[in-house]
């Protein structure tokens, strides 16, 4: 991860403290063209944590979580990062394990943010695997 893709991190982990209530412990962004990838863990708290131990409860927590945090980005567009990308946030995708408390967010912007700031991706062209602290 680059210095610029590590603020972005920091950035995502702020808002999604700020809008709700509980950023994740740890994030690893890369930028892929018009993509910002960030790998999250650590995303649930203890009161989620524990409906999904439920019958049922890890395929609600899913579906809500998933579709909050799409709105939470409607309703509160991320002008920080766009301000800080110099870029036009145009979308977001989103997807979470319930069970390894791992998700993944990938926001698309309107210029190619790999060729203007790099990315910190290693020579495979991969990012981080969920417990990998290489």
């Amino acid at each position: 991860m680059n210095k610029y893709e590590a603020e972005f991190s920091n950035l995502v982990k702020s808002f999604r403290k700020r809008h709700m209530g509980k950023g994740p412990e740890k994030i690893v962004t890369t930028f892929c063209r018009h993509w910002a990838i960030c790998e999250m863990e650590g995303n649930l708290s203890p009161v989620e944590k524990f409906i999904a131990a439920a019958d049922g409860g890890k395929q609600m927590l899913r579906a809500a979580r998933t579709e909050m945090v799409k709105d939470m980005y409607r309703k509160h567009p991320p002008e920080e990062m766009e301000r800080f990308l110099g870029a036009r946030f145009v979308d977001l995708f989103v997807d979470i394990d319930i069970e390894r408390d791992f998700g993944m967010s990938v926001f698309v912007f309107d210029i190619n943010l790999e060729e203007k700031f790099g990315s910190g991706r290693d020579k495979r062209g991969g990012t981080l695997l969920p417990g990998d602290n290489s």
